[in-house]
């Protein structure tokens, strides 16, 4: 049986070569890009002729459509800043031999911060759906934080693939931006408005559950600052559904 890597890219020039290597091996890699323009395509044409450019149709949107256009039995998702390592490409090879194997599986996530693998705080073994039979998986609809579901049954492989995510502050801060207007969004959309409360108590809470519970002090400074981040992404994402509800009470005012 053969396997299809699909990715979905825009502006990854940086990363998409590593991660395109990582799965040469593979029987198909497919690839939907949203818009290029700093040499993302040129990249991929060295590794693949299905390229796709798309409008972007969100996170789900985008990697349905990847999904969509596999032809291979088995199906592995990735985004352009991870990388299968030989350790995962073997145990894959093993799924694919199998004739008793399981519709989907679930993979271990090894995720870098600022160069350093952080092993605490929640960040891992953060299993995640990436490997599927063709027809048996699909992203759900959410807006930041999307997760495939298997229709059928569920396996876990051990080895992990690495995800190389922040590589810098200024690329967390830039993103968390994005991320906790997108979240803002999403919890406006299905009737959450702002308390007090979530301004008051979700950001420590947030902080005190990933560096004391989940023992993100264990990786030094760098797990401190991960917690204060994650805190501070809370308050924001709250701060922008305050805000949102604020200024939809203005409009609605007599005064408004």
């Amino acid at each position: 049986m053969g396997l299809c890597v699909t990715i979905v890219c825009r502006n990854e020039a940086q990363e998409i070569g590593a991660c395109l290597e990582s799965v040469r091996w593979a029987d198909e890699i497919v690839v939907c890009d949203s818009g290029s323009t700093d040499g993302t395509l040129e990249i991929c044409r060295g590794y693949t002729d299905r390229l796709y450019v798309d409008p972007w149709r969100g996170f789900s949107g985008h990697k349905n459509l990847a999904l969509e256009r596999a032809t291979q039995e088995w199906v592995f998702s990735l985004d352009a800043d991870e990388r299968v390592t030989p350790a995962l490409a073997a145990e894959i090879r093993e799924v694919l031999a199998d004739a008793g194997a399981r519709d989907g599986y679930t993979v271990p996530r090894k995720n870098y911060f600022l160069g350093q693998w952080i092993r605490h705080g929640g960040w891992y073994p953060d299993r995640t759906v990436r490997l599927v039979r063709r027809g048996k998986g699909s992203f759900q609809p959410r807006a930041v934080h999307e997760a495939m579901r298997v229709d059928g049954s569920v396996g876990q492989l051990r080895h992990p693939f690495d995800h190389f995510t922040y590589r810098s502050l200024s690329a967390y801060l830039q993103r968390m931006d994005r991320y906790s207007t997108l979240a803002a969004d999403e919890l406006w959309q299905g009737g959450r408005r702002a308390r007090i409360s979530d301004l008051c108590l979700r950001p420590p809470a947030t902080f005190l559950r990933m560096y004391l519970l989940r023992a993100g002090f264990r990786d030094g400074t760098a797990g401190l600052i991960l917690a204060g981040l994650y805190a501070a992404q809370t308050l924001a994402k709250y701060a922008k559904l305050w805000e949102r509800g604020s200024r939809e009470a203005h409009l609605q005012s007599p005064d408004g």
